[in-house]
């Protein structure tokens, strides 16, 4: 995490950087002068991103502006969650536009079962396929999501049944009239049975020619067509000629099979995309969606390799972002605008810089997002900034986002630069440099990171000072090790190998002398936050024994990961002397003894430890907005570049981080004419209307006003929107939050154990539970429940945030971890429950929370949880051998709960 955020930035001029090159910097050329089209933003979907309602959450979906997910069909058997028709309302609430499904999901095993059991798939086989046809047809059509599904009826036919990937002539002959044959009677009973139907395919896992030729002729003389082509671009080894790499000439072959057969252009989906070693990775998934926004197509997902409910790992938790998707957040904010032309280096390796870059009118910016396989600096040269749009100074800004682990959450992007030039002849020259120190002495380069540069009017604004603290970097793998081994992961050989930190790791740290020491070297004593990005697959909490410069042992412990490949982070303040210290991670030391468990090491991160909270700011005209909404960047004093003009009907949504569960103070620094103290805007927070919370009318004194809210935000992204109340118009500089650390903060905290009990609901032990005890076996029915007792001074929303652990699954995938959501039935003072899912924690020994929003009345309220299976989502008559959507008939562990004002002070 360190690499990308020791980045220095040392000069933006029309020139060459003020301080040498050795060697020359690469160039990566934006030529603002040349639109290539509207901006597509359709490259963000997932395989099974989403589970269940609510799984990832609203905040985390909305601000990506999702186009397309791909699902199982209803009552699919392939996977125990991720039924379409169960997650289309969050999907499409949050303005996605289409589900895919995968029709040969209702199968309950990969590569699934062939009745016929010959290939090609005969008649006892496509028999058995239609019936399920028949169902899922049946059940879509009937739904209120119907004209937004699209069907996908085979998935990955060069494989399973078909196996058209053969090299033998004959062979392969047969095998594709069989597919053809099905597919046109698969096609045709769903556009007979369900009218205004969209068929996608044929979905084959490796484009081509010979395939897709064959395909299209077929389906050109028998009237059936897709309304999607698609395929899988998976493999970015740069072994196989047909890897993700040579997407743009699979695409450009694609193009002229069409062009050949006299077919108009289809729509393209690439529906599943990256191997383990891309997926999470900035630096890895710019590299493919910068090619799918360059073609216009649509890539609706991320391929599904470990767990769903995850948006193809870039979710964390429920509601936390990744360092992914802090990437496709930069892509999915460049909405609105026009693609323009990116000139790359010449690519020499598989791993290679690429971009996407846009320009928006009516915003007066232009957005760069770029990165991927470079260990070398690199120039950005923007070309033809025309002066009309922007003015004769540009304000740059430079950010970078970089892995953060599988399973651990990312900051927002953070600021490398921040200030005002003049271009010289339309030109600038962006130099992104990295004059950092890893532990092998080397520059900083973060080949794993995405950048993102914003350019706006400049000249007026109110630029912030950039202080990046000292970071440095780590690898386990060049650190002291004793007893334990160097594996290596995610090269270009390995591509379905999870991303590492360096390719490489130290695992089986399991003797009694397993240990490994860095030596690190800080600029002056003092305290540090030293970052441990490590992965533990016990299925239970582990431990590590620490020591600094030989002193006090201390015990680190680990949360379970997925699995020894997955990573996450754990952070301990150490105190560090100025200049050379040994940092010990070992099984065992003879002050404590050993360890319990183990866990994999990847890598160490140190920075100065915070002295305090620290206040993010976010730019109102960097935020996402609809409606009546202006961009103007002309006021003195405006913070950052400009600011937003909101009338009414238009809104600023802000996509707020937090570290923890806890209140915020949210300062809205504005300018709204009107009678001294009337309102002038509405504040929201994740879609619901926050009593009290609104900005009031400032007219006299200074330009701009602030206003401030304490809020309870949940840990990771809040969704804080800014609406007009009436005609007239709302000026909106910035929303700033930071953590409250004194004045008011009226959380109750209320441990299971203590909370009324019924039916079977029982207390537990678990050493890493809240007091060391937990209550389980909630479920089965409403009479086997828990009742807090909740007493409040006012009326209002508050926030119920549940701490839980959940394991449970469904085991024998030949490789997705088919993890199981656990529902929660939520009732407020005897009223109509609610439905809330929590996720899979990976252990019973992880302690997670999630934020439920709830009601209270003044005085004392009763709030009970329970899981009523009758309140599930099954569905009836699924034919045999599929199964209904699971939901479990059991609750998850409960350790604790927090209960707080939404607003308070």
């Amino acid at each position: 995490m360190a690499g990308a955020f020791a980045l220095v930035i040392a000069a933006v001029s029309a020139g060459t950087p003020a301080y040498g090159q050795e060697p020359a910097a690469q160039q990566l050329v934006v030529d603002l002068g040349e639109r290539t089209g509207a901006f597509r933003g359709a490259a963000s979907g997932a395989l099974y991103g989403l589970s269940d309602e609510g799984v990832p959450s609203d905040n985390t979906l909305e601000p990506l502006r999702l186009t397309t997910v791909n699902q199982k069909p209803p009552a699919g058997a392939q996977h125990p969650n991720g039924d379409a028709l169960v997650v289309a309302a969050p999907f499409f609430r949050n303005g996605g536009q289409y589900i895919q499904i995968n029709v040969q999901d209702m199968y309950a095993q990969w590569t699934y079962e062939n009745a016929g059991g010959v290939i090609p798939c005969n008649q006892v086989c496509f028999d058995d396929y239609m019936k399920k046809l028949a169902w899922v047809v049946d059940q879509v059509k009937k739904s209120p999501y119907a004209d937004r599904i699209v069907y996908v009826p085979f998935n990955e036919p060069d494989g399973i049944w078909y196996n058209t990937s053969t090299g033998n002539a004959a062979q392969y002959q047969t095998r594709m009239n069989a597919l053809l044959t099905q597919w046109k009677a698969a096609v045709e009973y769903i556009r007979e049975h369900h009218k205004g139907a969209r068929v996608m395919g044929t979905n084959d896992a490796v484009f081509r020619a010979r395939n897709y030729g064959d395909f299209l002729t077929y389906a050109r003389d028998n009237n059936v067509l897709p309304d999607f082509v698609s395929w899988h671009q998976l493999d970015s080894s740069g072994l196989n000629p047909q890897n993700a790499n040579y997407f743009r000439n699979n695409y450009r072959v694609y193009r002229e099979l069409e062009r050949e057969r006299g077919i108009s252009p289809i729509p393209i989906n690439i529906n599943e995309y990256g191997g383990n070693r891309d997926l999470t990775v900035p630096g890895q998934l710019v590299q493919y969606v910068s090619m799918f926004e360059e073609a216009k197509v649509d890539a609706g997902g991320k391929a599904y390799w470990t767990a769903a409910g995850l948006l193809g790992g870039d979710v964390v938790e429920t509601n936390k972002p990744g360092g992914g998707w802090w990437f496709y957040k930069m892509y999915a904010d460049m909405a609105g605008g026009d693609t323009v032309k990116v000139t790359p280096p010449a690519a020499t390796t598989v791993d290679k810089l690429e971009a996407i870059a846009s320009i928006d009118d009516r915003r007066r910016q232009a957005r760069i997002v770029a990165g991927g396989g470079t260990a070398t600096d690199f120039d950005v040269v923007v070309e033809d900034i025309d002066e009309e749009l922007f003015g004769e100074k540009v304000n740059v800004t430079l950010a970078a986002t970089t892995w953060s682990g599988q399973n651990s959450d990312a900051p927002p992007p953070v600021v490398l630069l921040d200030q005002d030039f003049t271009p010289e002849n339309g030109k600038l020259v962006i130099p992104v440099r990295g004059l950092g120190v890893n532990g092998d002495g080397g520059p900083n380069i973060d080949l794993m990171a995405a950048y993102e540069i914003v350019l706006s009017p400049g000249g007026t604004g109110t630029p912030r000072p950039v202080e990046l603290p000292w970071r440095a970097s780590y690898e386990a793998e060049l650190a002291t090790i004793t007893a334990g081994t160097i594996s290596t992961f995610g090269t270009p050989a390995n591509w379905n190998a999870a991303a590492t930190s360096g390719t490489r790791h130290v695992g089986n740290l399991t003797q009694s002398n397993s240990a490994v020491t860095f030596g690190v070297e800080v600029p002056k004593a003092g305290a540090y936050k030293l970052s441990i990005l490590y992965g533990n697959q016990t299925g239970q909490p582990s431990q590590q024994v620490l020591t600094v410069n030989g002193g006090q042992a201390q015990f680190v412990d680990y949360q379970a990961t997925l699995n020894f490949q997955w990573r996450t982070r754990k952070d301990v303040v150490v105190q560090l002397e100025a200049g050379a210290n040994q940092i010990s991670l070992a099984k065992s030391h003879p002050q404590l003894g050993t360890a319990a468990g183990q866990a994999t090491l990847d890598r160490i991160d140190l920075e100065p430890a915070p002295a305090g909270p620290a206040t993010r700011h976010y730019e109102a005209e960097r935020s996402q907005t609809k409606g009546e909404v202006t961009y103007e960047y002309d006021k003195r004093q405006q913070s950052g570049a400009g600011f937003l003009t909101l009338k009414r009907g238009g809104e600023a949504m802000f996509t707020v981080y937090a570290e923890e569960d806890g209140y915020y103070d949210l300062e809205f620094r504005h300018n709204s004419p009107g009678k001294r103290g009337s309102v002038t805007a509405n504040i929201g927070l994740d879609r619901r209307a926050v009593s009290g919370a609104v900005l009031r009318a400032n007219p006299g004194g200074g330009f701009w006003k602030t206003d401030r809210h304490r809020l309870f935000l949940s840990a990771g992204v809040n969704r804080v929107t800014v609406e007009p109340t009436g005609p007239t118009p709302v000026r909106l500089d910035r929303v700033s939050a930071t953590r409250a650390t004194s004045g008011p903060q009226p959380v109750q905290v209320i441990e299971a154990e203590a909370a009324t009990r019924s039916g079977s609901a029982a207390v537990e032990n678990h050493g890493y539970a809240s007091g060391g005890k937990y209550v389980g076996w909630v479920g089965q029915g409403p009479q086997n429940r828990l009742t807090l007792q909740v007493d409040v001074d006012k009326a209002g929303d508050y926030l119920l945030v549940v701490h839980y652990a959940n394991d449970e699954r469904k085991s024998g995938h030949v490789y997705n971890a088919d993890i199981i959501s656990r529902p929660l039935d939520i009732s407020v003072n005897e009223a109509r429950s609610s439905r809330y899912w929590f996720k899979n924690t990976w252990s019973w020994g992880n302690w997670w929370a999630r934020g439920v929003p709830v009601t209270l009345k003044a005085g004392t309220n009763t709030i009970t949880l329970f899981n009523d299976p009758a309140n599930g989502a099954k569905a009836q008559g699924c034919p045999t051998p599929c199964i209904p959507e699971l939901d479990s008939p059991w609750g998850p562990n409960l350790d604790k709960f927090a209960i707080a004002p939404i607003k308070t002070g």
